[in-house]
C-alpha cells in the first residue's frame, strides 16, 4: 500500500469512529426537520435524523434558519447545547430574528449578545444583528427540561 492509500484508509476508520462516538447515547439530539420546531430522538436514533443542507437559492425565508438542540447528558441540572444556523447560502443575511421561546431561562448564564429572552416566548437570536450565510449561533443552557425554540419571525432583504 501506498502512503495515499494508508493515509485514505486511517482517515475512514476515524470518521467512523467520530460517528460510534458521537452516536453512543451521550447526547440526546434535536433536530428541526422543515418546520422550524426541535423534535426529540433517542440517542439510538439519533443518526437517522437529517439535517438541513446549505441551499443554493436565490430568495432566503424562515426555512433557512435552522434551529436544533442537543440535551448533554451531565449530573446536576440538565445542560442543553443550542445551534441556529443561516442555511441559505445566496441572498441577504436576515436580521432581528426571533424565536418562540416560552418563559425561557437558564441555571447557567446566556451571552445576551447570542441569545436573549425579551418577553414572554419573544427570544431575540444574535443582538438583532444579521446571521450572516453559513454563520453558526451556539451556546449552552441549563433547565429541568428543554424549551421548545421555533422560528417567529426576522427581517428578510
Amino acid at each position: 500500500m501506498g502512503c495515499v492509500q494508508i493515509f485514505f484508509c486511517f482517515s475512514v476508520v476515524m470518521i467512523i469512529i467520530c460517528s460510534v462516538g458521537f452516536n453512543s447515547g451521550k447526547f440526546l439530539h434535536f433536530a428541526n426537520e422543515g418546520d422550524n420546531k426541535t423534535t426529540a430522538y433517542k440517542p439510538e436514533e439519533a443518526y437517522l435524523s437529517t439535517h438541513r443542507k446549505l441551499k443554493l437559492h436565490g430568495i432566503c425565508s424562515n426555512r433557512d434558519i435552522s434551529i436544533s438542540q442537543s440535551r448533554y447528558l451531565t449530573s446536576g441540572i440538565p445542560q442543553y447545547v443550542v445551534q441556529i444556523v443561516n442555511t441559505c447560502v445566496f441572498g441577504c443575511a436576515p436580521s432581528n430574528i426571533h424565536l418562540h421561546c416560552g418563559w425561557f431561562a437558564s441555571a447557567r448564564i446566556v451571552n445576551p449578545r447570542s441569545f436573549k429572552r425579551v418577553s414572554y416566548d419573544d427570544c431575540l437570536v444574535n443582538g438583532g444583528r444579521p446571521l450572516k450565510n453559513s454563520q453558526i449561533i451556539r451556546f449552552t443552557y441549563a433547565n429541568s427540561f428543554m424549551y421548545p425554540l421555533e422560528f417567529k419571525t426576522a427581517n428578510f432583504c
